[in-house]
């Protein structure tokens, strides 16, 4: 019997890789209230009281902290709702995205 030859190829490795993560960082200023951010780091970031205490206090010596790492998507997302939260209270609290 003869060999059939085929044009297609069989792949030995298929590079597949994580995608980036990203860290979303909180900024302080003289004016958004501890409470504010608080309640910002508990509604949209999910952080338990404790957490979110231990953060804002970090936060106010430091002057930022990390609040978490997610996908470029989710992270742009919880900034861009943060980010409103804290503009309807007339607060300029600021938050960036930087990989990690």
């Amino acid at each position: 019997m003869a060999k059939e030859q085929s044009s297609i190829r069989e792949r030995e490795h298929i590079g597949t890789c994580e995608p980036r993560r990203y860290k979303v960082i909180i900024h302080n200023d003289d004016f958004t209230t501890m409470e504010f951010v608080v309640t910002v780091l508990k509604t949209v970031f999910f952080k338990t009281a404790e957490e979110a205490e231990r953060m804002m206090l970090n936060v106010h010596r430091n002057g930022q902290d990390v609040v978490g790492i997610y996908s470029y998507d989710v992270a742009l997302s919880k900034i861009k709702k943060a980010t409103r939260m804290a503009r309807e209270q007339n607060f300029p609290l600021r938050f960036s995205c930087q990989p990690e």
